[in-house]
C-alpha cells in the first residue's frame, strides 16, 4: 500500500485497512475502496492476520456506500492533516498546541440589585370624595400628569375645563370660550349631547358592554357597516373600526402591504397621518422625526411647497406635481410601491386644497402603475368640508382604502374607520387581514357612531355646512384684505386657515420651531378674546363645530379680529 518495504513510523505501523477505519469520513471511503483490492499480508505490518478480516468488513461497507466523484489524493491528504492539527487533545504530535479553546475569563457572577418595594399602594381617602378641592386637583396635575407631544412644563398653566354647551366651553373660574377649531377638528357636534346618542350608548352598555371582535358578532357592528356601505360613494363596502385616526392609518398601511405584497408607502411632504409609528413615519411635518428612521416610507412633493413655486396657476402646479410624482414612481419602482397615502384636504399643515385635476391625476397614476390609493379623511371626513367625504369634491375619484375618525363620533367616544373597496374586501375573505386590536369594533363605541352618523344623515348636515362655508368665505376674504399680519387664507366647508406673518411679511416661524414673541402674543390674545382652539403657529385654523349658528359664527370672527388687531399693532 505504501510502495515500500521500509519500516513505518509507529503512528503509521498499522495495516492500511486499520488506517482507513481511522481516517476522516470522506477519506475513509476512498481508503476503504483501495484497501479492498490491496489487502494482503505484508512483512512490514506489525500486527499480522488483521488485514484480511478488516478487508471483508470494509468490502461490505464499500458495497453500501454512496458513489460519487472520488476526491484527489491531495485533497484527502489536506483534510487528514487538518484533522491532525485541530483536535480536542491538541496537535497529534505537539499536544499542547491547538487544544480545545478555553475561555480566558472566569465565569462571572450575575449582577444583583437592591430590591425595591413593589407592593401595591393603598388608595387614599380622597378618592372616595365626590369632589376635590382646587389644590388637590392642581397637586395631582403637578405630580402625576404627563403631557403629549411637547414637554410637560406647561401642564399647570392650562385652563381647567369643567363643562360645555353648544359651541362654548367654560373653565373652573367660569370664563367662557368659543371653540374656534372644534378642538383638534373633532368635536363636530359641539358640547350639547343629543339625547338619542346618550340613550344609544347607555342601551348598548346595559345590554352588552363588550364583545371581542373575533369571537362574537354584535348587531350594532352589522348596522354601522351596513349604513356606511349605503352612504359611502363607490364600491367601498367593507368596514372595520379601530380606536382612532392613527390606528386607522396604521391598519390601512398594513392592509395595503398585505394585499399587494409590496412595502413602500408614498406620502406628502406637508401632511399628518397620526402618532403611531407607521403613520408618523408617513407624516410630512416635524413630528415625523419622533418616529426615528422607518424603512419603506417615501416622501413626495405637494402641489404647495414652502420654498419654491410649482407653477403660477393651479393647472400648472397640478401638472408639475403629477410629473414629479410619476418620476418618483418610476425611479422607486412601481413593483415596490404598495400605496400612495394622502390627506384628501391637507389638514393640520394648513387646510391646503389640492388644485383641480391633481387628485384625479394621482388616481390615474395609481391605476397605471397598479398602486393603491389611500385617502386619509380623519380630519376632513364626515361633513367637515360639506359632503360626507372630501374626496367627493374631485371628479370621479374613489380611493381604494378610506380612513376617517374624529367626526365619526364627534369625539364623544374614541373611534376610527377603515373602508375597503369591494375587490380588497373580497381578497380578505380567505387571506388573513393581518391587523386587529382588543378594542377594535367595540360595541359601545359603534353604538355612538351609528347614532351620530344616522342623525346627521337625517338632518342633511351637508346643507348646514354649505351655509357655514358661505359666511367663512366672506369673513376670511375680509381678514386677508384688512390685516397686514394675514398673508393668505383658505376655506372649504367649515374648514379654514389663515397664514400669519411678521412685519417683514415672513411666516411667524416654521412649524415645530420655538414660538416667537408674535406667536406668544396670539396665544395670549386668544385667551383674552375668549377663543379656545388649536393654534399651530404660523397657521391659525378656523374650524368651528358644525352646529354653530350664523350669529355665533359672526361672533367668532369678531373675536378673531380682536386677536389680529393685537398682532397687527406689534408690526
Amino acid at each position: 500500500h505504501f510502495g515500500s518495504s521500509r519500516r513505518l513510523p509507529h503512528s503509521l505501523a498499522l495495516p492500511p485497512c486499520q488506517l482507513a477505519l481511522r481516517a476522516p469520513p470522506t477519506a475513509r471511503l476512498v481508503a476503504m475502496q483501495r484497501c479492498v483490492s490491496l489487502a494482503r499480508p505484508t512483512a512490514t505490518v506489525a500486527v499480522p492476520g488483521i488485514a484480511a478480516a478488516a478487508a471483508k468488513r470494509l468490502a461490505a461497507a464499500v458495497a453500501t456506500a454512496p458513489r460519487g466523484a472520488e476526491p484527489s489524493e491531495a485533497a484527502v491528504a489536506q483534510w487528514s492533516r487538518y484533522e491532525e492539527l485541530s483536535r480536542t487533545a491538541g496537535e497529534i504530535r505537539y499536544s499542547e498546541v491547538n487544544k480545545r479553546y478555553v475561555p480566558p475569563l472566569q465565569p462571572m457572577e450575575l449582577p444583583t440589585t437592591a430590591p425595591k418595594d413593589n407592593a401595591s399602594g393603598r388608595m387614599s381617602e380622597r378618592h372616595l370624595k365626590a369632589e376635590w378641592s382646587d389644590e388637590e386637583i392642581a397637586g395631582a396635575v403637578r405630580d402625576n400628569v404627563v403631557m403629549t407631544w411637547a414637554n410637560s412644563a406647561n401642564r399647570s398653566s392650562l385652563p381647567r375645563m369643567v363643562r360645555g354647551e353648544g359651541v362654548y366651553l367654560y373653565d373652573s373660574t367660569g370664563k367662557q370660550y368659543m371653540d374656534m377649531t372644534s378642538q383638534a377638528v373633532c368635536t363636530n357636534m359641539g358640547y350639547t349631547l343629543d339625547e338619542s346618542v346618550k340613550q344609544a350608548v347607555m342601551k348598548q352598555m346595559s345590554e352588552l358592554p363588550y364583545a371581542y371582535p373575533g369571537l362574537g358578532m354584535v348587531e350594532i357592528r352589522a348596522r354601522l357597516c351596513s349604513l356606511l356601505a349605503e352612504i359611502t360613494p363607490g364600491d367601498i363596502n367593507g368596514f372595520l373600526f379601530p380606536l382612532g385616526g392613527s390606528e386607522a392609518n396604521e391598519g390601512a398601511i398594513r392592509i395595503a402591504r398585505q394585499y399587494t405584497g409590496k412595502v413602500k408607502i408614498m406620502s406628502a411632504m406637508r401632511s399628518y397621518h397620526g402618532g403611531t409609528t407607521g403613520p408618523l413615519a408617513a407624516t410630512g411635518d416635524f413630528r415625523t422625526r419622533f418616529a426615528g428612521e422607518q424603512p419603506g416610507f417615501v416622501k413626495i412633493f405637494n402641489p404647495h411647497a414652502l420654498r419654491f413655486s410649482t407653477g403660477a396657476s393651479d393647472e400648472e402646479a397640478a401638472q408639475q406635481a403629477l410629473k414629479m410624482l410619476e418620476e418618483q414612481m418610476i425611479c422607486e419602482g412601481p413593483e415596490t410601491i404598495a400605496a400612495v397615502l394622502l390627506e384628501t384636504i391637507v389638514g393640520a399643515n394648513g387646510v391646503f386644497l389640492h388644485p383641480s385635476g391633481y387628485l384625479e391625476g394621482v388616481r390615474a397614476l395609481c391605476d397605471k402603475y397598479k398602486i393603491l390609493l389611500i385617502l386619509d379623511e380623519v380630519m376632513c371626513g364626515f361633513w367637515r368640508t360639506g359632503p360626507l367625504f372630501a374626496f367627493q369634491h374631485f371628479r370621479g375619484v374613489v380611493p381604494d382604502i378610506l380612513t376617517s375618525a374624529k367626526g365619526l363620533t364627534s369625539s364623544i367616544l374614541p373611534l376610527g374607520m377603515i373602508g375597503l373597496r369591494q375587490g380588497i374586501k373580497d381578497h380578505f375573505e380567505k387571506a388573513p387581514l393581518g391587523w386587529g386590536a382588543t378594542y377594535a369594533n367595540h360595541p359601545v363605541l359603534l353604538a355612538c357612531a351609528y347614532e351620530v352618523v344616522r342623525k346627521n344623515c337625517q338632518v342633511q348636515l351637508e346643507k348646514k355646512v354649505a351655509k357655514i362655508e358661505a359666511i367663512m368665505l366672506e369673513e376670511v376674504d375680509q381678514l386677508i384684505r384688512k390685516y397686514r399680519c394675514v398673508s393668505q387664507g383658505r376655506v372649504i366647508g367649515a374648514f379654514g386657515c389663515l397664514d400669519l406673518v411678521n412685519k417683514d411679511g415672513i411666516p411667524l416661524n416654521l412649524l415645530g420651531e420655538p414660538l416667537p414673541k408674535e406667536a406668544l402674543l396670539v396665544k395670549e390674545s386668544m385667551v383674552k378674546q375668549g377663543l379656545f382652539g388649536l393654534f399651530r403657529s404660523p397657521m391659525m385654523h378656523i374650524c368651528p363645530p358644525l352646529v354653530i349658528t350664523e350669529e355665533e359664527l359672526k361672533e367668532m370672527f369678531s373675536r378673531i379680529r380682536g386677536v389680529l388687531d393685537d398682532l397687527d399693532a406689534t408690526l
